[in-house]
């Protein structure tokens, strides 16, 4: 059987901190996030805890850049390497701005985050699925959503786009993936994030935030699913949001 991991993009505090921890308890973890600094506390938290996991700095915006992870990735873990769960963490550009006064920059700024760096993660990942679907667990490629995927609000046009194209091309790969016995995942976090830069909003409803650890089992859930009952999209929300 090929060795199995799981690769996380996007590993701040909150959700890919959490997503990474969980995983890391079945799997040896690959941490990908912009700067190496931002890897290296996680990646020793993990392994100290008796996990494996490393971080490499990769900027998923850059084909070449994810190449070149992916190319330390198959030199560290060997020629037999598949991955079992993939997930997409990386937030896109939030700008909120009234659309008159927004620039063309501004407008297309969250595009190469969301979209063009889930594409070359999708693309760089995938083919190291495919070689694992007689795994336990069916390989599994999960891309982290908003409200915004659903429904764009004032002064959020062009953020509202990005996560509309997140969520288009996860269909899309759903479908073409699906047959193949991939699980594709679009999860909608639709709420604040449980984090100690949020720890001070809404203090009146100190149990109004998503606990990051929730997503991360939501997550091992979506993972775990036979291939007969797959869930494409979920949604994640706090009682105390309006939807």
């Amino acid at each position: 059987m090929p060795r199995s991991i799981a690769v996380i993009a996007g590993v701040g505090p909150g959700t890919g901190s959490a997503v990474a921890r969980r995983f890391a308890q079945a799997y040896p973890v690959v941490l990908l996030a912009r700067s190496q600094e931002s890897l290296d506390p996680l990646a020793k938290d993990i392994t100290q805890t008796g996990g494996a996991a490393i971080g490499i700095p990769t900027d998923v915006t850059s084909t070449s850049g994810m190449t070149s992870a992916m190319d330390r990735i198959k030199t560290q873990f060997g020629p037999d390497l598949s991955i079992a769960a993939a997930i997409y963490n990386v937030a896109g550009k939030f700008t909120r701005k009234p659309f008159l006064e927004q620039s063309a920059e501004e407008f297309l700024g969250a595009l190469e985050p969301t979209v063009k760096g889930a594409f070359n993660f999708a693309q760089a990942t995938l083919p190291l699925m495919l070689s694992g679907t007689d795994a336990q667990y069916p390989p599994t490629l999960i891309f982290t959503g908003a409200t915004a995927a659903l429904k764009g609000g004032s002064g959020l046009s062009g953020f509202a786009m990005s996560k509309f194209g997140i969520r288009a091309m996860s269909q899309s790969l759903a479908r073409e993936f699906g047959p193949k016995g991939v699980h594709v995942s679009h999860a909608i976090i639709d709420g604040i994030i449980d984090t100690e830069k949020t720890k001070s909003y809404s203090p009146d409803l100190p149990d109004s935030k998503i606990d990051p650890n929730w997503i991360a089992e939501s997550y091992w859930f979506l993972h775990t699913q036979p291939r007969t009952s797959f869930t494409h999209e979920l949604d994640l929300r706090p009682y105390s949001e309006t939807w």
